[in-house]
């Protein structure tokens, strides 16, 4: 049982690490600004929302995945 909840969590961590990532690149897409050229500044608007709905579903699933990792530390120290 031990290590199969040592394999899950290896698989959360993995997980986390490329939700935190993912949020980081997200991040910094919105640091870098907007294009000098309109046409490409409208694409850049058009796909904030994008990423809004992106970063809202990432940083729950990163919830989720923390939840689950601090469940299986605490079966791991029972």
């Amino acid at each position: 049982m031990s290590a199969e909840l040592e394999q899950k969590k290896q698989e959360l961590c993995a997980k986390r690490d490329e939700l935190l990532d993912r949020l980081d690149a997200i991040k910094r897409d919105y640091r870098s600004g907007l294009a000098a050229d309109s046409e490409e500044q409208a694409v850049q608007l058009e796909n904030a929302e994008v990423l809004e709905e992106i970063s809202r579903v990432t940083s729950e699933e990163l919830q989720k995945v923390t939840q689950a990792l601090e469940r299986i530390e605490r079966e791991l120290r029972a």
